[in-house]
């Protein structure tokens, strides 16, 4: 079992920008001593949920700064950059690091994202497929042209090609897809690329789209092998403390301010209305189905998810509290209390 961090660079009611940032390149440099498998970088622009814009930018930075750790993107948002560019920057990272980056990627949203950068509506509403399906043709072959309906080009070599580097059995950076539909999870499938799930969703959800996965994957004809261990990935919340009550708390009084002000802040590119979640009630249902509490329980909740999904990685958001000694102080009993009792 693989426990890794999911940093957000959360900006917290009264914080400004570098403390977020600071305490996200903190948590980085923690969870490598604290032996965590990976660190998972969010991308979000123009509102204070996360106040990393570049979530390939901030990876560059922390692979210089470890070791060991594999550091990952979760996600870099695909519509709203041209694909050749996101891949010769995870090929960049993939050989500099010695194959320690992951490029996890997404559709995000119907957000302000798409008109600053020029992207367009049509670029979140259908164009992702060929957005990924470029993407992934860049980090495979050694050249590459394009004739599609947003991106057209003549055929040009891929410098610096991925495969110059031979690490594990597919030469190149991983890719995981961020699915929340079933559409992307049809998506990732048909293409054997692993799935990054949302820490919102519960394990029967979990459960529910590996298994439509699993079989989208089986008719598109994916190997077996890849079928069998695809290497999905769970992101939730991981807060630990010596009574659950007390983890509980922790969360309930920070995280509430934090998502109200930063889901609020979002603005959609056409005007359509957005549902929020209710910030406390959502707080609540994290700290009731991911690893919050006593070390004992955070080990049972993960172990129970990966014996009814299958997810053996995991991306847990471990800033809850808002506080980056606190933050720093998360890791390390995760490290020191958690991880021990997964093996």
């Amino acid at each position: 079992m693989r426990v890794g961090a999911f940093v957000l660079a959360a900006q917290f009611p009264g914080q400004g920008q570098e403390e977020a940032l600071h305490r996200a390149v903190r948590s980085a440099e923690v969870a490598e001593e604290s032996g965590l498998d990976a660190v998972w970088l969010a991308e979000h622009h123009f509102v204070p949920y996360g106040v990393c814009p570049s979530a390939v930018t901030l990876a560059a930075m922390m692979l210089g700064r470890t070791r060991r750790i594999r550091v990952g993107t979760a996600v870099s948002v695909l519509p709203t950059v041209h694909p050749v560019a996101l891949g010769e920057q995870a090929a960049l990272l993939h050989i500099t690091s010695g194959g320690r980056f992951s490029l996890g990627v997404g559709r995000g949203g119907p957000w302000v994202d798409l008109e600053v950068f020029g992207a367009g509506l049509g670029a979140y509403e259908s164009g992702f497929p060929e957005s990924l399906d470029l993407l992934l043709r860049w980090l495979r072959e050694s050249r590459v042209a394009a004739d599609g309906e947003r991106f057209r080009f003549r055929e040009v070599p891929v410098v610096p090609r991925p495969q110059e580097l031979r690490c594990g059995e597919v030469p190149g950076p991983e890719v995981v897809v961020a699915c929340t539909s079933p559409s992307s999870v049809r998506l990732a499938a048909g293409r054997g690329l692993p799935m990054l799930l949302g820490m919102h969703s519960d394990d029967t959800e979990k459960a529910d789209m590996v298994a439509l996965w699993r079989t989208h994957a089986r008719a598109a004809g994916i190997a077996p092998d890849t079928v069998a261990d695809p290497g999905h990935v769970a992101a939730g919340v991981a807060q630990i403390a010596d009574r659950e009550a007390d983890a509980v708390e922790t969360l309930v009084k920070a995280m509430p301010g934090w998502l109200k002000q930063g889901l609020d802040a979002h603005v959609t590119v056409d005007g359509r209305h957005r549902a929020m979640r209710d910030p406390v009630a959502y707080t609540e249902m994290l700290c009731g189905i991911h690893p919050v509490g006593p070390p004992r329980l955070a080990a049972d909740r993960l172990a129970a998810t990966a014996e009814r999904t299958g997810i053996t990685r995991f991306a847990m958001l471990v800033e809850g509290s808002g506080d980056v000694a606190a933050t720093e102080e998360n890791l390390r009993l995760i490290g020191a209390e958690v991880l021990p009792r997964l093996h």
